[in-house]
């Protein structure tokens, strides 16, 4: 038996408790002992047969595509502080979103190695386009919690001072191929699909 609710929720609201009673369902997830949702939809409550209630959503028109813990999206930097990195989340895998989803890189998540080291203003800069991989989702403020923990997370893209594409020159600087100036960022080493699979390009 399913018992629709009129109640519209979006990504990141608290449902309820995630206990005997309640299950995390399609549309939901659960997190620190709550199910929160993780579409913009109707929420349901389902009856399952053991007794316990599904807490599900389900989308409104065309299922949205959602990052999940795990994927791999790209964002763009929008401010850098020396704590954290806020950015809007524009592609999930590769899938380019219609609306951004916001996002966050804490300082300890920038590398796996020498966290305590990391500056973030030589790590990244408003405008940079960024390969990472997504955490978890945070809070309502943060939103999604990122990580470029790993060789071929980080900037792919960024602009030089003076307006130039720049080119990555060593894991830690890119350079403007105009003026030559090298600019600090967590640098991404970006492997072609074709080689990526070659183990002798492992």
């Amino acid at each position: 038996m399913t018992r629709d609710m009129v109640d519209i929720v979006v990504p990141g609201v608290r449902l309820c408790e995630a206990d005997e009673r309640h299950v995390a369902g399609p549309g939901t997830y659960a997190q620190h002992g709550y199910i929160y949702s993780s579409l913009l939809g109707q929420l349901r409550l389902v009856n399952t047969p053991n007794k316990a209630v599904s807490v599900e959503v389900e989308g409104c028109g065309q299922k949205p595509v959602v990052p999940a813990t795990g994927d791999i999206v790209t964002l763009r930097i929008l401010s850098v502080n020396p704590r954290f990195a806020k950015c809007h989340i524009i592609c999930v895998k590769d899938v380019v979103l219609s609306e951004p989803f916001r996002g966050q890189i804490r300082k300890e998540d920038v590398r796996a190695t020498e966290k305590d080291r990391v500056e973030m203003y030589r790590c990244f800069r408003p405008g940079d386009i960024v390969l990472s991989r997504v955490i978890s989702f945070g809070d309502a403020s943060a939103g999604y919690l990122l990580t470029t923990g790993e060789n071929e997370l980080g900037v792919v893209i960024a602009k030089s001072e003076a307006g130039q594409s720049m080119v990555p020159v060593s894991w830690t600087e890119m350079q403007c191929p105009k003026t030559y100036v090298k600019e600090y960022r967590k640098v991404a080493k970006v492997i072609p699909d074709h080689l990526a699979n070659d183990p002798a390009n492992l």
